[in-house]
């Protein structure tokens, strides 16, 4: 009866507390502070960490760095307003090396671990790139472009600065020759160790600093990665050895420990293969490759950190829609999982020099992200950090959970259903569905305050891992392959009947959105179903052939639809929403950012001028400067803003007023009383 009374009194208390938090707006999202770098001391001592803000008056973020004693729990802002990147701790914990503007190009500084002035450590005569500190922490290695000597800069400046596209250093924008060098702490001189004509990707120092190891490619065509191969270089004669020569890109080499090998990660050994990418590990005797990961199901996530005696490797992976923390034995290639959480995501950050100590990060659909810490003996993560402070108790957030349910041809598919704050089983909600990038993205158990914004509005939220996600199977990855738009297509349409069936959405209440991926498969949704009352894409391919060649799309002409627009066309056309932009009949939305080179910006004019002149409902905003991804706070909210405006209006027929801010209320009453308009 007690236990009863009590269920009562939960039942009573929760509505109560829920109706007391407010309601999540974009602007508190983008209030919001988010994690930036994270470094752990080599000792396990000390954790530096930067805190990105928005700096609405100046349109960006800005990050601020924080130094964190671990046991006295102390925290200090660290670095001065001149600011700082590439931070690292030297490896033997008594610098601090980050870079910063020099006289004309980026250099290195230095400041003591324990705090003080950075000093200028590198005069290069160029920009320094990566680096990296050698084992003894006596020396650091770096990238810079090949150097032009000045009859090169004397015609760049008289207006001879044209781009030979796709030849030498070129893509598509003007590139450069990289070459490697090494400054010495000592001496205080640069050595210039590599030459030649190659373009840098991933590299590191073997510890007894003998040899270098990197991935290169001797041409620059953005489609053309696969042509990245792994070289070595021997510091002692300059010999250089090619170690792949393949079809198929390496990524992130890292030297074991006793220097007899090293790890690095790739989608094959042969050709580019549409499949998770898998750890491998080369003898650099024998000169032979070895599949490490091959039993593991999901999405590796770098960095990748050895033991102390060359056995292991411990890394992240994404398994569905939730990331761990794993162990690889490199002898029996073996994966053993060290955390073990069933929801949530956890990323690995750093480890301590002894290998004794994790810094990770973690976050859920409800939790924020923060850094964590733990033992690797006996895992248990321990928050350290908390960026947005009592953010749960402050505001009413989506109720998140993982569901599943079979598409047409019997496949289970599964997602993320977001639902809104004092849910009512009973009651029938408007949908929203949202279409993840790639295709091989993936919906996770990760926070994004669009979720709670949107719930908070009232929607229910379908997330779906549509064929052809990354985090499952490498037959699951490959079920989309030329089939964009088919299978997945369906496997997100019997997600949204799964729902309807469930009684949970109303059929005559339901939006589409996405970008990238999800402005694609969006596009042809609407062309195949006027089931949705509204649309909106950001960032999408309405046309694929006219997009060959200057977009990001190799793996259109190699997996998606196979081959190229002259030898396969009639699947170029069946495959754009463009062809059938006469069936759209639902209202859309477009947004796309005018210096994008992932998918250009032309793609998402041609739809809008195509469905315009059909006399079709739709509506175009275009945003200057911005890449792929939004980088300017205003245009950020503006997008957010004005699709959520969209969607209000053509779903629920409503005239939504959005939220002011405060910095804008602010500026008003202070132009209003110095009478200026």
């Amino acid at each position: 009866m007690r236990s009863f009374l009590y269920f009562l009194l939960i039942l009573v208390i929760s509505p109560l507390c829920s109706l007391a938090q407010e309601k999540l707006t974009t602007d508190d999202g983008l209030n919001m502070v988010n994690l930036s770098t994270s470094l752990l001391s080599p000792d396990g001592k000390t954790v530096l960490y930067g805190k990105s803000e928005l700096d609405w008056a100046k349109n960006k973020r800005k990050t601020t760095y924080y130094k964190r004693n671990l046991k006295s729990k102390e925290e200090y802002q660290f670095f001065g307003k001149e600011g700082a990147s590439s931070v690292q701790f030297s490896p033997d914990g008594k610098y601090i090396s980050l870079k910063r503007k020099g006289k004309e190009f980026q250099q290195i500084f230095l400041m003591r671990a324990e705090g003080g002035e950075a000093v200028q450590a590198t005069e290069h005569i160029n920009s320094i790139k990566e680096y990296k500190w050698s084992s003894d922490a006596q020396k650091i290695y770096f990238v810079s472009n090949r150097p032009e000597d000045k009859k090169q800069k004397k015609k760049k400046k008289d207006g001879y600065d044209h781009i030979v596209i796709d030849e030498g250093p070129n893509g598509q924008t003007r590139g450069s020759w990289e070459y490697l060098y090494v400054f010495d702490l000592k001496t205080k001189k640069i050595k210039q160790l590599t030459g030649g004509e190659m373009i840098l990707g991933t590299w590191d120092v073997s510890p007894d600093q003998s040899k270098i190891v990197f991935t290169a490619r001797k041409e620059n065509r953005r489609n053309q990665g696969n042509l990245s191969e792994i070289y070595l270089f021997n510091l002692a004669d300059s010999a250089l050895t090619q170690l792949t020569n393949n079809q198929a890109p390496e990524n992130n080499v890292l030297f074991a420990p006793d220097g007899s090998k090293f790890a690095y990660t790739a989608s094959g050994t042969d050709r580019w293969e549409l499949i998770n990418s898998k750890v491998w590990m080369m003898d650099l005797n024998t000169k032979k490759a070895k599949l490490l990961s091959g039993d593991f199901k999901g999405n590796i996530r770098t960095p990748m950190y050895w033991s102390l005696d060359s056995k292991y490797l411990y890394f992240g992976g994404l398994q569905k829609t939730t990331s761990n923390i794993y162990q690889l034995d490199v002898n029996q290639a073996q994966f053993s999982p060290i955390s073990n959480n069933q929801k949530g995501n956890l990323r690995l950050r750093g480890m301590s020099k002894d290998r004794k100590t994790l810094l990770l990060s973690y976050q859920d659909h409800q939790t924020p992200q923060d850094l964590h810490l733990s033992a690797l003996s006996n895992f248990q993560a321990t928050q350290i950090t908390d960026l947005n402070p009592d953010f749960k108790k402050k505001f009413a957030l989506a109720e998140g959970k993982v569901i599943q349910w079979k598409s047409q041809d019997g496949l289970e598919i599964e997602g993320m259903l977001y639902l809104p704050p004092n849910y009512e089983p009973k009651k029938k909600y408007p949908l929203l569905v949202h279409i993840h990038g790639g295709p091989a993205g993936a919906f996770t158990d990760s926070f994004a305050y669009r979720y709670s914004v949107w719930a908070n509005l009232g929607y229910v939220q379908l997330c779906p891992n549509v064929r052809g996600s990354s985090g499952y199977s490498d037959e699951f990855l490959q079920g989309n392959m030329q089939d964009i738009g088919g299978m997945d297509y369906e496997d997100l349409m019997s997600g949204v009947d799964y729902l309807i069936e469930q009684k949970i959405v109303d059929p005559d209440k339901m939006a589409v959105r996405g970008w990238s991926y999800g402005g694609i498969l969006g596009g042809t949704t609407i062309t195949k179903t006027n089931r949705f009352q509204a649309a909106s894409l950001g960032a999408m391919v309405s046309d694929w052939t006219s997009e060959y060649g200057i977009g990001f799309n190799f793996d259109i002409r190699l997996w998606y639809i196979g081959g190229t627009p002259w030898d396969n066309p009639e699947a170029y056309r069946a495959k754009s929403p463009l062809t059938n932009a006469q069936n759209v009949q639902t209202p859309l939305i477009l947004f796309h950012g005018a210096s994008d080179r992932v998918d250009t910006e032309a793609q998402s004019m041609m739809f809008f001028a195509t469905l315009k002149d059909m006399g079709k409902t739709v509506r175009y905003l275009q945003f200057p400067r911005e890449p792929h991804g939004f980088r300017e706070p205003r245009h950020q909210r503006t997008r957010d803003i004005e699709e959520i405006r969209w969607i209000q209006k053509h779903t629920l027929g409503l005239d939504w007023k959005p939220w002011e801010r405060k910095e804008d209320d602010k500026k008003k009453d202070d132009t209003e009383k110095s009478g200026t308009k």
